[in-house]
C-alpha cells in the first residue's frame, strides 16, 4: 500500500478562494509503501483500531470505539510502536490513543500490539496539537506521553518543535489534576527548551528524572546512544 496523504488538520485555516494557508507545524506527513508484514498487520486490525482522520476530525468518540469508558493516555508519536504496544499491554485499565502522521508507522504498531494480544489501543494520523485543542476535552488526560519528538535540530527549524509555551499550557489544561506529562529526548538543547518551556508553566510541577524504566527502548533512543548523545527523561504533573 503506497500512502499519499492529505494534510492532518482540517482546512480551518484557509483563504477565501478555498485555498490552504501554509502552517508551522512539528511534522512532515509523508506516506511511504507498506512492506508485507506492514500490509498483513493493517489488513488484520485497522478497521478495528485506527480511528479514520474524518472521524477524529468530527471529535474522538472513544466511547465508541473503545466500547466502555476508562481513564485515558495519549502517546503523541509514537512511531513504530515500540514503547506504545508494550506499555499499552501494561495498562489495561486505560484506554490508549496513540497519534502518529506516519502511516508505516501506525501499520507497524498495529502488527506489534496484535502479537501482544492489545485490544485497549486505538490510532490516528491527525495532527495532535490541533486534536489537544479541538477534540480532547479539558481536564481528561491521565497522561500524556511525549517520547524523542522530532527535534528539528537545524536552528531555523526550532520554530518547528511542538514544545512551546502555548503548547505547554494546552496540555496542562488537558490533563487530570496530578496526571504526568512524561517526555524523552536526545538533543541536549531541546532538553534545555523543554525544561526551560515546561518548568515556566504555571500548571505544571516537575522536571528531569531519571530514565523512566518502565517505557522500552526504542530505535530513536537507541540512534542517540550510537551517536554518543545523553539521554534526557522528564516528568510533569498537572497541580491539584
Amino acid at each position: 500500500m503506497s500512502t499519499h496523504l492529505p494534510s492532518a488538520r482540517p482546512d480551518v485555516n484557509a483563504r477565501p478562494d478555498g485555498t490552504r494557508l501554509r502552517e508551522v507545524v512539528s511534522y512532515t506527513r509523508r506516506g511511504g509503501r507498506f512492506t508485507d508484514k506492514q500490509q498483513r498487520a493493517w489488513d488484520a486490525y485497522a478497521d478495528q483500531w485506527v480511528i479514520p482522520d474524518e472521524d477524529a476530525f468530527a471529535g474522538l468518540d472513544l466511547d465508541r470505539w473503545f466500547g466502555r469508558e476508562a481513564p485515558l493516555i495519549v502517546e503523541i508519536g509514537s512511531g513504530i510502536g515500540e514503547a506504545t504496544a508494550v506499555l499499552a499491554a501494561a495498562r489495561p485499565e486505560a484506554n490508549i490513543v496513540a497519534f502518529e502522521v506516519w502511516r508505516p508507522g501506525v501499520a507497524e504498531t498495529l502488527g506489534r500490539a496484535g502479537e501482544l494480544g492489545v485490544t485497549n489501543l486505538r490510532l490516528t494520523s491527525i495532527d495532535a496539537a490541533w486534536a489537544l485543542r479541538h477534540v480532547i476535552a479539558a481536564d481528561s488526560l491521565a497522561e500524556l506521553w511525549m517520547f524523542y519528538p522530532d527535534p528539528w535540530p537545524k536552528k531555523r527549524h526550532h520554530k518547528r518543535r511542538l514544545v512551546t509555551p502555548p503548547f505547554a499550557d494546552l496540555v496542562a489544561s488537558r490533563l487530570t489534576p496530578g496526571a504526568a506529562w512524561r517526555l524523552a529526548t536526545d538533543w541536549g538543547d531541546y532538553a534545555e527548551q523543554i525544561e526551560q518551556v515546561v518548568g515556566a508553566c504555571a500548571g505544571l510541577d516537575g522536571g528531569p528524572v531519571e530514565r523512566w524504566a518502565e517505557r522500552p527502548s526504542t530505535r530513536f533512543e537507541r540512534r542517540g546512544l550510537a551517536a554518543e548523545r545523553e539521554l534526557h527523561d522528564f516528568c510533569y504533573h498537572k497541580r491539584a
